[in-house]
Parts: structure tokens; sequence; C-alpha cells
């Protein structure tokens, strides 16, 4: 007897038409979607929007939608997935039918080009090369030699530490250098991030290593011996340092896959334990080691953008798996506060991300001063300015947070606006009540209202140009244009994605 898969399979070849379902990794709308149409024994053909990207013009013409999933049964269209999922049976039963006896139309609506091929289009698979870097091997030997233990400065004892004259003597004594060797040597340990200043929190960032006195008497610790929690800390990323924006791609994609591969099939919970011992995460974690020594500070505006908002939701997913999702209040600030990568030799948490480096240094929710103090290196990092639609890219492992995505640095404007778009089409981002002159906006309108403009017009007026040509658009023009609008803000939906 033939299995139902087999069955369904065979049903599936006799019919005339094809479902096309445009969706993007990660997407628990789009999973629930697929296994709602895998029960109609229907041909369906999974387009990845985030491979290709070159149709996402095209679906928005023919949807008026930015979001994901989008359904088409033969060239009509349905919707998202809450369309799907809200068709009467004998509706569904016509579509059903119209693709099983119906050739697909001339105006079907679009696939990749047969060079584009699903399984490579955008395709990296987190593989990455490791060259060994030509300075690896001498950490190596410095670490199993007599130079690193117990220095004392003033009154403190600083563990795991040399000081600048303890390594150039070593250097020459078991390496052979002549002193100026040494010293250069030493300088470049120090600027591929190898080690760093013990100070360098006060604000020392131990300057130069030349051989003046200075550099000799300042204290010096291996990177991987700094004491701090971040979750890629504790060995020496060894290999030569890849371009930031590459690398941090690579760790997104291997995140979308893992977060795929263990969404439940309603697409409502992730199985983070499951996730957690799949060998895609180990080899993430190594991965992520490589982000210590990225150089940051060379990063157009762009390449920042793309690299900490794909950082960030790659962070949060690593966070919760390490560390479990937050439950309560006082686990949501610890989580977010706590959880931290080692990023280009210095520490930098969930919020320092969000409000330090993306949102250009201003404090956040429940936060009493700036992220970083005047003399913290990481400022030199941070964005000039607050940039808004980072609120729209930026996942926080709740249902309520926008979609998970990978970005890039080119076109990274049109890609965030696009993120806007489709958070603003949704219910839970904004709902206009023209009845009753009334917006409801997303809790994220109202926690950081400044960079929205700070008054309810400027907010109001900032959610009108993001929108897309669509009937909520003009039903906000209509509510607008009649003064005295009200605004009010939606509950928003903390509880964990993940299951219990």
């Amino acid at each position: 007897m033939e299995n139902s898969a087999t069955l369904m399979e065979e049903f599936a070849s006799r019919a005339l038409g094809r479902v096309t379902l445009y969706s993007i990794q990660g997407c628990p709308h789009c999973v629930q979607a697929k296994a709602t149409l895998g029960r109609l024994e229907v041909p369906v053909r999974d387009v990845d929007m985030g491979r290709h990207p070159e149709l996402r013009a095209a679906v928005k013409e023919l949807t008026g939608r930015s979001t994901v999933p989008q359904i088409f049964f033969n060239n009509v269209h349905v919707g998202g997935n809450d369309d799907l999922q809200k068709l009467a049976p004998e509706e569904l039963q016509r579509l059903v039918s119209l693709v099983k006896e119906q050739p697909l139309p001339a105006d079907a609506p679009p696939l990749p080009e047969e060079n584009q091929s699903e399984d490579v289009a955008g395709e990296t698979d987190g593989e990455f090369v490791c060259e060994r870097d030509e300075l690896a091997n001498l950490v190596e030997d410095l670490k199993h030699g007599d130079v690193i233990g117990s220095q004392r400065k003033g009154l403190s004892v600083h563990k795991k530490s040399f000081s600048g004259t303890q390594l150039v003597d070593w250097l020459q004594r078991e390496k052979g250098m002549a002193r100026a060797k040494a010293c250069s040597t030493g300088q470049a340990l120090l600027q591929k991030k190898y080690m760093v200043s013990v100070q360098r929190g006060s604000g020392q960032q131990g300057g130069g290593f030349g051989g003046g006195e200075n550099t000799m008497d300042t204290l010096y610790r291996l990177l991987e011996d700094d004491p701090h929690s971040a979750l890629n800390a504790g060995q020496t990323a060894g290999c030569t340092v890849p371009l930031a924006a590459e690398l941090s791609l690579l760790l997104r994609e291997l995140t979308l896959k893992l977060f795929t591969e263990h969404l439940s099939a309603d697409g409502k919970s992730v199985d983070y334990k499951g996730m957690s011992a799949n060998p895609a995460f180990e080899r993430y974690c190594e991965l992520s080691i490589q982000l210590q020594r990225v150089e940051l500070l060379s990063l157009s505006r762009e390449e920042k953008l793309a690299f900490f908002i794909n950082i960030y939701n790659a962070l949060v997913i690593h966070g919760s798996l390490r560390l479990g999702a937050p439950t309560n209040l006082w686990q949501r600030y610890r989580f977010f506060n706590y959880v931290s990568y080692l990023i280009g030799g210095e520490v930098f948490t969930l919020q320092d991300i969000e409000n330090g480096v993306l949102r250009g240094n201003r404090k956040g929710l429940a936060q009493f001063r700036r992220p970083f103090s005047q003399t913290d290196p990481r400022l030199q990092v941070a964005l000039p300015h607050a940039e808004p639609l980072i609120h729209f890219a930026l996942n926080c492992g709740a249902k309520g947070c926008p979609p998970i995505k990978t970005y890039t640095p080119q076109d990274i404007d049109s890609q965030l606006r696009t993120a806007a778009e489709a958070f603003l089409e949704n219910d839970d981002g904004c709902v206009v009540d023209s009845g009753k002159k009334e917006v409801r906006l997303s809790q994220i309108f109202k926690w950081y209202k400044a960079d929205f403009g700070g008054t309810d017009e400027n907010l109001l007026k900032w959610v009108l140009e993001h929108m897309g040509d669509s009937p909520k658009k003009t039903s906000l023009q209509g509510v607008l244009s009649e003064g005295k609008t009200k605004v009010t803000f939606l509950p928003y939906d903390w509880s964990s994605n993940g299951t219990r």
C-alpha cells in the first residue's frame, strides 16, 4: 500500500497549474502557510525572496503588499497566511480545482530565472575558510611561555597579564628578534587585537607599542583572557580577520537556517533545545569567535547598519540558546544588558548595539544614561544619528517583533524601508479607525518616540510617509485630513516564541 506522501505527490503531478508561494527563511507565517498548502495535494513552488530580491518589486506590484508570505493559486492572489487560513472551505476547494484542472495562465506570477537556482542563489551555508593568521602561532607559544601571570600595578593585582617589557624581552629571548622587531611585533599584536591594554576600560587604549617607557610599563592581556561574559569569548580567533560585512552575513544565514529547521509546524514556536543540539549550532559558535578581531572603525554607515542589525538578530538567538529566552520583565532587562559578543576587541551587549551604535548613543528603555561615555572606545563606532528604520529590522525573540531578515550594505536603506512598510501593513504595527478618528500604533513608536520626531503629529507624519500604497494609507490620509487625530498604542506581545 502506497504511503500518503507518495499519493500526494502523484495527485500533485497530475495538476495542470501550480500554487506560487513567496516567502523568506525564518518567517513563522510562511512555515504555517507551507504546512497548510502541503495538505492540499497541489504542486507548490516556494520562492525565497531572501535569495531572489530581484522579484520583490514585481511581487509588490502584483499584490500591493511588502509582507510575506504572498500566495497565488495559478494567477489568483489569495494574500498572506491569515488570508489563506480564513478562506471558506468551498472557496479553498474552488482554488484547488483551479490549479488541478486549468493550465497555468500566461500572466502567472513570476519565478526566478533558471540560471538563478534556488539551491545556490545567495547561498553561503555558513561556509568559512580559515586562513591561519601569521601571528596566531606566536600567540599560542606566548600562552605556554613564562610571561603571563599576576602583575601588580599600584594597589591592584591584575591576573593573566604581562608588561610591555616582559613581552619584548620574551620575543628577543625566545624568538631571537632584535629589539626593534620585537617592538613592532608587539604593535602588530595590539593592532590586530590579539592583546589589549588592561587599563583600556578607563579610557586608555594602550597607545602605540613603539618601545617607549610608557608602553613598556603598560600592562596587557591576551584578548581571550580579558574578563567578561561575551558568548564568543574564551578562545583565540586565529584566522586572518574576515571582512565584517561578510562575516555578519555568514552568521545571520546560519542562524536563519537553524531557526527555520526548528520552527514548529504551525510556525508559532521555536524549539531552542533542539536547535542547541544541532551540529550547525556548534559551527555557528566557532564562526562567532571570528568576530573578536574584526575591523569596525573603517566601516561605512551602510556597512555598520547591515553588520550590527545582523549581529543583533543572531545574538538574540545565541543568547536564548545559551541562557534561555527571558520570560518576565526582570529577565528581559538582564538579557538585553548582559548577553554580549566580543567584537573588534570590545564587548557589545544587545543594549549597546541597539542604543549605542544604531541609535547614535541614545538612552534606551529603563536606561538612566547613554550606553557609551565620552571616553568609551566604542563611541567611535556609534552612528552619528538615530536611525528610526532599524526598529523594524531588529528581532527581539518575542512574537510581536518584526520578522527576521538578513541585510546587506548594498541598498540597505531600501531594505529597511521595505521592512518598515511590511511592519505597518500588519495590524500589530498600525490600525486606523476612521470612525473614531483614532490611530493605534505598536508600542515601538511610544518607546522610541524621539526617533520619530518626538510628537504625535510628527509620529503620524512619519508613519504616513513610510506606508506603502494601500487602503490603510488612504484611510490614514482621510483621518489626518479631518484633524484632531487620537493616537493610542497597542499592547505589545512579549511572550517568548520558544517551546516550553
